[in-house]
């Protein structure tokens, strides 16, 4: 049974090797027609924030940003449709996740596979958040010994 939201789905693929991601896409589709709904792109977006003080807006910089629109027809007549938009650059990659979020959204044939992935991907997270966590922790600077070294050295 598949644990995740839907809108986890694309974080947890690329945490995934995308050389996995890719071969998996293409075994779950193997037989099926894909047709884009919209070409496969890549570009940049530009990160927009607000000034706290004066609620101005202004531009934090370009990221890039490719996305993917996909429809998957089985050749069992089933019908589904997949995205995907990625702060990343490979358009190949952000359309292989697109088939696959359509693949495990429908339930088509070799869904399971896909849904095993997502748990690959969750599995690597979690070792990303403890080597940062660890990571974190070891550049902690214990500021209370400053206040004793500087009144030592007045003495």
């Amino acid at each position: 049974m598949n644990n995740f939201p839907r809108s986890q789905w694309l974080r947890l693929w690329q945490a995934c090797e995308p050389a996995h991601i890719k071969a998996l896409a293409k075994q779950v589709s193997a037989g099926c027609n894909i047709s884009d709904l919209h070409i496969p792109k890549a570009g940049l977006g530009l990160l927009q924030l607000r000034d706290s003080a004066l609620g101005d807006a202004y531009f934090l910089g370009e990221i890039p940003v490719t996305k993917s629109h996909v429809r998957i027809h089985h050749p069992e007549g089933k019908v589904a449709e997949g995205a995907a938009v990625c702060m990343d650059d490979r358009v190949g990659l952000t359309r292989a996740m697109a088939i696959l979020d359509g693949v495990l959204s429908a339930k088509l044939p070799g869904w399971e596979l896909v849904e095993r992935s997502l748990h690959t991907g969750a599995s690597q997270v979690q070792a990303d958040t403890a080597l940062r966590r660890a990571n974190l922790s070891a550049t902690k600077v214990d500021f209370s010994l400053l206040g004793a070294l500087e009144e030592d050295d007045h003495v």
